[in-house]
């Protein structure tokens, strides 16, 4: 019989029950190479030294048919009475080794038992960790248990609702049905829940344990979906909190509150490079509130942003930071265009982020990157808007205001040198100066209204787009109307765009149109629709399709491309003499 291999030094030496009588052999010494081994070099010189003995003594004899009944005694009787103890004597032997040997198969049989359940355990734990949600978790600990067990039926349930079950089937083709379960084995899954195995014979106390087993390993595979669930929920709220705000320290603030939750931290500091490569606090807050920046970065952030990677620091390297704090934690915030910044996490305890969770920290600081980076080109773009809207401002003054004012001048200047000459011309000049101040006092009134600041984020769409329809009627003397139906959701970004979109046409018909009334309609289905309507004087579009209003810097075209980078489209339909129709629309965020 070949025995089993393996590597002996991975495999516990395990105890072999031995038959009594073996062992009982084995303590004198004679196993049954050493009984065969006497036998052979014992038994024949034994038996020619009897033989001479019992045939010196037979020739003593004084009868000779004494001599004949004595050799039928001896050779008759004796001899296979000898012959029979030796060969029994050798028996025992070989029947306690075909004992042993049952045994071994026994063993090897159980061991290779073992051996197929620790790999069904290995591949459910592989299984498990694979599992990409709670769902696939329950199926593939339900079917592993089957294997693993040997069970009939597996129903598995956690807390929440969830469950799922497995079994086998009998039967053939088309006639599949499940296999009965006389016996039921239920065993508690550490953090709740429960694991129920049907068995068509009594399970064995070994089952039991592997059970209970099984139930850890289900509890651990449970956990970590739970975990990687609330790290992408983490992430996910990071994301959506961060994604549209512009403002750089409540951006920073969002972002590190939520890293300080996740770790268990109780301070923590922003430190971002400044123009020329400087780190500097830009956003900090401990237990005593928030901190003031501008400030230099301490040594401890200047050495995670020279390692690239996170570090931590105690007791003299984390009171550097924070004042009291015994241990932090710094990563860096880096993109492909280098170093953004290093956020720092600190907390009053002695190694509070052994245990923290670097890789989901340095993600949540990877967004925080690329909301940094986005923030800072919103602002960006705002300076290069405002000092576009400046120069238009100017334009618009010097070529439009200041030069009326000057005519007004004039006009008052001619008024002056006729008065006593020609009053009643002199009386039509000033009536004439008097109109052109007065349209120039409301286009000055227009242009400070389409400039007044708009909290969209404060109020929202609809509220916004209520509240300057109102305005814009009141200020330009034009009857406003506006309607607002269906269901309104848009992303901060395309709220934006709708909002600058009625602003631009607003001040166009203020500007342009000479209207009597305005009509907008704000609808939302599956897209979102803006219409702004007049019945001003209208005009040609494909002769003025490039005009910039006096509102926003936004010609036709201009706006066209805003609404339709967003997948949107933008119209206008107007002719001299019959109004103008502005009709913008966009997909629902």
């Amino acid at each position: 019989m070949s025995a089993p291999t393996g590597p002996a030094e991975d495999t516990p030496a395990l105890p072999v029950p031995l038959d009594p009588d073996r062992a009982h052999l084995e303590e004198r010494g004679f196993r049954l190479s050493d009984r065969v081994r006497v036998v052979r070099n014992v038994l024949p010189p034994l038996i020619v030294l009897v033989v001479g003995v019992v045939e010196f003594l037979i020739s003593r004899l004084p009868v000779p048919r004494q001599e004949l009944w004595a050799h039928l005694l001896f050779y008759g009787l004796l001899g296979p009475a000898v012959t029979y103890f030796s060969v029994e004597w050798i028996a025992q032997g070989t029947r306690a080794r075909e004992r042993a040997e049952r045994e071994l198969r026994d063993l090897y049989g159980q061991l290779h038992a073992s051996h197929a359940q620790l790999g069904a355990v290995q591949a459910l734990m592989r299984d498990l960790t694979d599992a990409p949600d709670m769902g696939a978790v329950l199926e593939v600990a339900a079917r592993g248990a089957l294997r693993v067990t040997g069970a009939v039926h597996a129903t598995l349930t956690v807390p929440g609702g969830l469950s799922a079950s497995a079994g086998n089937e009998v039967g053939g083709l088309g006639g599949a049905a499940p296999t009965p379960a006389a016996y039921t084995l239920k065993v508690p899954v550490p953090g709740g829940g429960a694991l129920a195995l049907g068995f068509v014979q009594p399970p064995a106390e070994t089952t039991e344990a592997l059970a209970q087993a099984l139930a850890a390993e289900v509890a651990r595979g449970v956990e970590a979906v739970r975990q990687r669930t609330l790290d992408l929920m983490t992430l996910y709220s990071v994301d959506q909190s961060i994604r549209a705000e512009r403002n750089m320290r409540r951006l920073l603030s969002r972002v590190t509150r939520t890293m300080a939750e996740r770790a268990g931290a109780e301070a923590r500091a922003v430190f971002l490079s400044d123009q020329d490569g400087v780190l500097r606090l830009e956003y900090a807050q401990d237990r005593q509130g928030e901190k003031p920046g501008g400030l230099p970065a301490p040594p401890f952030a200047q050495q995670v942003a020279q390692a690239g990677a996170p570090l931590t620091a105690a007791d003299e390297g984390a009171a550097g930071v924070f004042p009291g704090a015994r241990s932090v934690l710094g990563i860096p915030m880096r993109d492909e265009e280098g170093l953004v910044g290093v956020i720092v996490l600190g907390d009053a305890r002695d190694r509070a982020f052994d245990d923290a969770r670097v890789s989901l920290l340095a993600l949540m600081a990877g967004q925080a990157t690329l909301a940094v980076r986005n923030a800072r080109a919103y602002l960006y773009s705002e300076e290069l808007a405002i000092s576009d809207e400046r120069a238009r401002i100017a334009r618009e003054i010097h070529d439009g205001v200041a030069q009326s004012l000057a005519f007004a001048a004039l006009k008052l200047d001619i008024v002056a040198r006729q008065l006593h000459a020609d009053p009643a011309k002199a009386e039509a000049e000033v009536r004439a100066a008097t109109q052109l101040l007065r349209e120039q006092i409301r286009e000055v009134r227009r242009s400070i209204f389409a400039l007044r600041p708009i909290d969209l984020e404060r109020y929202g769409l609809l509220e916004t787009v209520r509240r300057y329809v109102l305005d814009f009627g009141e200020q330009n003397n034009i009857r406003a109307q506006l309607n607002i139906s269906g269901d309104v959701q848009l992303s901060p970004g395309d709220e934006a765009v709708v909002f600058r979109i009625l602003q631009e046409s607003l001040n166009n018909v203020a500007k342009h149109a000479r209207a009597q009334e305005v009509k907008v309609t704000l609808h939302g289905g599956e897209r979102v629709t803006l219409r702004v309507q007049d019945d001003g004087a209208g005009f040609d579009p494909a002769t003025i399709t490039g005009r910039v209003s006096s509102a926003g810097g936004l010609g036709l075209l201009q706006m066209r491309e805003r609404v339709e980078a967003r997948g949107g489209t933008y119209r206008v339909l107007s002719s001299p003499g019959h109004g103008t129709l502005v009709e913008a629309e966009l997909p629902q965020g």
